[in-house]
């Protein structure tokens, strides 16, 4: 009997589902993040211990490694010539490495046509038709991250500096912001060393405020990730999945623009996905 290996890895952990030819699982294991690009060694030892929890949850040897059909959603897999080093680096008997993001989308839409917006720390945003999947965003917040709760976090310190300048209102919470990080140089010593998660750990204070800054923040938030969609979309209007913490806050925004359903199932679901279509002739 032949054995399907989803794997999905990103920045916080790995996770693995073990299933055979009736795509029903047979065991679940988990390790530590896979990021591929961050920490390439790191994943591939962590891919390795969420593969063995599997095998061993479905009673399964590990001499069966090296028969498994794998399919794998990672963090980093868009960074140049990652992939082809882990392709080459893994014990398995056929591989098929995506993004994860192409997993989130295939495991939110099966095999049906549809738009993907994943909206957690970062953003990106997939559209799958007739089985292929096409991804755009998911360039770090740095270079994007659009509508993100990391983007929205930087974009509430961001105005706030803009308010000392005169460019915009002090709103009381840009004035909050302000004197809680100790004034605008501390906002900027924040900056210099802040991660994604620390931007994004502010924006629970703007999607659950009435301020006018924050209403600002969010409208400028909803229009790109509006805009994303819509260039997706391409004039027609297919179902819209928006997934990740922050998929609520649009939903309830967005409802009136396109169709918007549940995913169907989870990135583990859509790297299992890969593993059957990576398999087949």
């Amino acid at each position: 009997m032949a054995l399907y290996l989803g794997i999905d890895g990103g920045g916080t952990g790995c996770r693995a589902a073990l299933a055979g030819e009736d795509r029903r699982v047979l065991g679940r294991g988990a390790a530590g993040p896979a990021n591929i690009a961050s920490d390439p060694e790191g994943a591939f030892g962590n891919i390795l211990a969420a593969t063995r929890a599997a095998l061993e949850e479905a009673g399964l040897p590990d001499a069966e490694v090296p028969h498994l059909l794998a399919g794998l959603g990672l963090a980093g897999a868009n960074a140049s010539g990652m992939i082809e080093k882990l392709r080459s680096a893994l014990p398995f008997a056929s591989v098929r490495i995506e993004t994860d993001a192409v997993a989130a989308v295939k495991g939110a839409l099966g095999a049906e046509d549809g738009i993907v917006a994943a909206l957690g720390t970062g953003s990106v945003f997939g559209l799958q038709r007739a089985g292929h999947v096409r991804q755009i965003g998911g360039w770090g917040l740095v270079l994007g991250d659009e509508g993100s709760g990391a983007w929205i976090g930087r974009a509430l310190l961001s105005r706030a500096l803009r308010a000392l300048d005169g460019f915009v209102p002090v709103t009381p919470l840009l004035a909050e912001v302000l004197e809680e990080h100790g004034g605008a140089e501390a906002v900027v010593t924040f900056s210099l060393r802040a991660r994604p998660v620390d931007f994004a750990a502010l924006a629970p204070r703007v999607v659950t405020s009435r301020d006018p800054a924050a209403g600002a923040i969010l409208e400028r938030a909803v229009a790109d990730v509006a805009e994303a969609v819509d260039l997706l979309q391409a004039g027609g209007s297919l179902p819209v999945v928006l997934l990740g913490g922050l998929g609520p806050v649009y939903a309830e925004r967005l409802a009136r623009r396109w169709p918007i359903r549940p995913p169907l199932g989870s990135a583990l679901d859509g790297a299992l996905w890969l593993a059957y279509e990576g398999s087949g002739p």
